[in-house]
């Protein structure tokens, strides 16, 4: 058995350590909210966080994870109270709706570290992820308002 940390929780599976971290995820653990799109690292749709950073969990295989911390679109937030999920419902981002956990991921990775991102910024952290549909202009509107959102919480203003 292996102890992976995933949202918070220190959790056990009995995968190999060379099975990708997106199937330990959906098919171990259940939480099936990071999409498989590509499996070559290339769409975004398996994106979470390690350690606060976005990787591709298609790719990383669950003997590189470690005791490194992953956080997955359920760990976001319970109840879709983070800034990127309301900011994304508030503006109706999703289309089809299947790469946005990926998309919400990454953006949420880019906020953490720059709470006032330009288009530039944006488009930069965000080229990883593809769209079928194309709703690039409604992400980055929300990518904008979620830092609206996160700074009103914190009670500065952009």
């Amino acid at each position: 058995m292996t102890t992976i940390h995933v949202n918070g929780q220190a959790l056990e599976t009995d995968a190999t350590p060379d099975t990708p971290l997106l199937w330990v995820l959906r098919d171990h653990l259940g939480l099936t909210g990071t999409k498989f799109g590509c499996g070559q690292a290339l769409c975004g749709a398996c994106t979470v966080h390690v350690d606060g950073k976005p990787m591709r969990s298609c790719q990383l295989p669950l003997g590189n994870v470690g005791d490194l911390a992953i956080t997955t679109i359920e760990g976001l937030s319970a109840d879709r109270s983070h800034a990127v999920q309301k900011a994304w419902m508030e503006l109706d981002v999703p289309q089809c709706g299947y790469c946005q956990s990926g998309q919400i991921m990454s953006a949420s990775a880019l906020l953490a570290g720059n709470p006032a991102p330009s288009d530039a910024d944006i488009d930069t952290a965000m080229a990883g992820n593809i769209c079928r549909c194309g709703t690039y202009p409604r992400i980055r509107k929300a990518v904008h308002r979620a830092a609206e959102l996160l700074s009103a919480a914190a009670g500065t203003t952009k």
